[in-house]
């Protein structure tokens, strides 16, 4: 593999474990779950609950606890781990707390899942670009990405990463909770950054040694934009065999296209004369979104600062792309004040 002169890092553990840290994990963690079981039982012990969690990490007591799985179908059927609150949740944020910032500092520019000021939006403008600037398109996808990542990679690429013996047992205890010697699982709130920075040794193969300057990736989907053809159907072989030599992964798709014809990314299609459109899939979703919201709404089953989180969600989906029409047929306006009018005041 490529070595990319990656800056080792020591001494992390004092301020993962800390208690001001492991406090800020706590708030981090509850954002949007304070009503949960949980986190409930959690805040009746809370300074306890907090000194224990910073007792299991200095004295190395913590490990993962069992996990509980469940499957979900949306957009497509994928298996979700669940881990406890406490104390495995509130770890994974103190991690996270202190190696955020050091992983987001190796990663490339055109990285844009799970990271500060990106995101799903600024990589849908950062392909528009590409598709307005670039004649060919190559698209890919990993199959099965989560459950594919490998364990002893994984754990290799952090021991080049990392110096501070104390947070690579942490790491050992995280990567290596589920059996089989492969998963990183979908759920845990260590998975996303944990696949980022797995992905982020293809990425800078693609930009360092292939010179490809068009490129952008978001989680397991990503694509190489270029004028010249034959130099990007070379180049999906030499992907192939990269992702099998040094991450045992491959790919369900690999298609090379003409911009031209439009992209289909990220929930919109792309066209190189600026115009955007909703994926078919992603407007059956936001139909499907919509009437499960009305339901909640007409049963008083959802509150009003929920109902009005979601037709927002919805209204910041469709405002980047070009469709007049789908939106005067969903009456987003006329259900925002209904909501308004009726769940305030219920």
């Amino acid at each position: 593999m490529t070595n990319f002169n990656m800056k080792r890092h020591n001494n992390l553990y004092r301020n993962i474990i800390s208690i001001e840290n492991i406090e800020l994990a706590y708030k981090k963690s509850i954002k949007g779950k304070s009503n949960y079981k949980g986190v409930k039982i959690f805040n009746k012990d809370y300074q306890d609950n907090i000194n224990k969690i910073h007792l299991s990490l200095l004295n190395k007591t913590f490990t993962t606890s069992q996990y509980k799985s469940k499957f979900i179908h949306e957009p497509k059927k994928r298996e979700i781990f669940v881990l406890p609150f406490y104390p495995d949740r509130i770890v994974h944020h103190s991690l996270m707390n202190v190696l955020e910032p050091l992983l987001d500092k190796s990663f490339i520019y055109d990285s844009y899942c799970c990271r500060k000021n990106k995101g799903l939006h600024k990589g849908a403008k950062r392909a528009m670009d590409f598709v307005c600037k670039y004649n060919y398109c190559l698209k890919c996808d990993i199959s099965k990405f989560y459950p594919s990542i490998d364990h002893d990679i994984l754990y290799g690429l952090f021991l080049k990463k990392i110096k501070c013996k104390d947070t690579l047992w942490l790491l050992r205890d995280i990567i290596y909770s589920i059996e089989g010697g492969k998963n990183t699982p979908i759920g845990y709130y260590t998975s996303q950054w944990f696949g980022n920075f797995y992905m982020n040794v293809l990425d800078k193969q693609i930009k360092h040694n292939y010179k490809i300057k068009g490129y952008v990736r978001y989680c397991d989907d990503f694509c190489l934009f270029s004028n010249d053809k034959t130099k990007l159907k070379e180049l999906s072989l030499n992907i192939k065999d990269f992702l099998k030599e040094h991450l045992q992964l491959s790919l369900s798709k690999c298609d090379l296209f003409p911009t031209k014809n439009g992209l289909d990314f990220l929930g919109y299609r792309y066209f190189p004369n600026g115009y955007i459109l909703l994926r078919k899939s992603t407007s059956k979703r936001i139909k499907q979104k919509i009437k499960h919201l009305q339901y909640l709404i007409y049963n008083n089953k959802i509150s009003y600062e929920k109902a009005l989180s979601i037709i927002s969600s919805i209204k910041g989906w469709l405002k980047w792309s070009n469709c007049f029409n789908f939106k005067n047929y969903l009456k987003l306006d006329d259900l925002n004040l209904f909501v308004r009018n009726g769940l305030k005041n219920a």
